[in-house]
């Protein structure tokens, strides 16, 4: 239970964890971010980190000058990446695996051929996108993997996704995140990052749902 508070805390309030980071520990922030950043996108069971906030936030302070602008771009943009890669490689190492599995009631075989066939005629758009959706950002490269996306179409699209997510968020944070009235609505900020993107993924699913019926 103290850890789910912390974990809360931490999503609504990581300009100030952040900021103590940056002033107890000085230049070691970046790797944490670079850490935070990687283990958000590149590993399939840590989809609760605060990306997007994060983000926000680290313009925010190299709009005041506790950071540096191109260093953390950089950094997190290669962090990004690379996250996205290692989920995709484990995805395409169980690939084979789940080629092999025979149809029952865990697993559908057609609906798996049909998810392969989707990566490969919309899985661009959906990488880019889920680049913007908390959860969906996490399980979107491994599921490419898994369905056997071609290696050449994921870089490409890994690299447009993390270049837009990445440069859009902390540029916004550096040019808006030191406004009095952001200071002072940062948590409900935060939380509409978290629950639009939730709701639009949830009304999706419905529509999805109802269309299939």
């Amino acid at each position: 239970m103290e850890l789910a508070s912390f974990v809360i805390d931490f999503v609504l309030h990581v300009d100030r964890y952040l900021e103590a980071f940056v002033q107890g520990y000085g230049a070691w922030v970046y790797a944490l971010l670079f850490l935070v950043i990687f283990v958000e996108t590149g590993v399939v069971i840590m989809p609760f980190l605060p990306g997007d906030s994060l983000l926000f936030v680290v313009g925010a302070m190299c709009g005041v000058g506790l950071m540096s602008y191109p260093l953390s771009v950089g950094l997190l943009f290669a962090a990004a990446v690379l996250g996205n890669q290692s989920n995709y490689h484990i995805g395409r190492y169980f690939g084979p695996k789940v080629f092999q599995w025979e149809d029952s009631r865990y697993f559908n075989k057609r609906a798996f051929d049909q998810a392969h066939a989707f990566y490969e005629r919309y899985g661009g758009v959906t990488i880019v996108a889920a680049r913007f959706m908390p959860f969906l950002r996490t399980f979107a490269p491994f599921v490419a993997g898994v369905a056997q996306m071609t290696r050449a179409r994921f870089v490409f699209f890994d690299l447009t996704g993390a270049a837009l997510w990445v440069g859009s968020l902390i540029t916004v944070g550096y040019f808006f995140g030191d406004l009095p009235f952001v200071k002072a609505h940062l948590d409900k900020i935060i939380w509409s990052m978290i629950l639009v993107p939730g709701l639009l993924i949830m009304l999706g699913a419905w529509r999805a749902r109802r269309a299939s019926k």
